[in-house]
């Protein structure tokens, strides 16, 4: 049996392995660079997604309770009495957030009111703070308008009998 000759063929050459190794590296660092990327991307919309959860909490706060139910006023149902100013209220759920509002009235339309907000948490250990404007109308709140007409009209609550 005859052996093969060792020929200038038969194996890869230094360069070769180098550069196959270059490829290899630059191919890996593409790649771990997406990840990190990712990773960054993932964590700035679970900022985000909380910073929207707790704006909306704030927001459904002031409508439920800046302009309270006053039965005492004139009108059959009662209206909303005169608002409320906030400092350093926590937020419902999220009690590392807290807000103070000032609402200031329309002089043209006395039923509007602007509220300045001024939203402050706390973030890798460093406050944050965050101002907001928004226009509400003076009028009794969904919830309160819901547990009037449900529950004070008819003494139950929906899907009960009345006895």
């Amino acid at each position: 049996m005859r052996l093969p000759k060792r020929g200038a063929q038969a194996g890869f050459t230094i360069v070769e392995v180098v550069l196959a190794m270059g490829i290899l590296l630059v191919g890996a660092a593409a790649i771990l660079s997406m990840l990190t990327f990712g990773a960054s991307m993932t964590r700035a919309a679970q900022l985000r997604t909380a910073a929207a959860t707790a704006v909306e909490a704030v927001r459904a706060d002031l409508e439920a309770n800046m302009f309270p139910y006053d039965p005492l006023l004139d009108g059959e149902d009662g209206e909303v009495g005169s608002p409320k100013t906030f400092v350093d209220r926590a937020v419902p759920g999220l009690s590392q957030v807290v807000y103070s509002a000032t609402p200031t009235q329309n002089p043209n339309l006395p039923r509007e009111y602007r509220v300045d907000v001024d939203i402050t948490w706390t973030t890798g250990g460093v406050e944050r703070n965050k101002q907001i404007t928004w226009i509400l109308l003076r009028e009794i709140s969904f919830g309160e308008r819901l547990r009037r007409r449900f529950v004070e009209k008819s003494g139950a609550l929906p899907g009960q009998e009345v006895k």
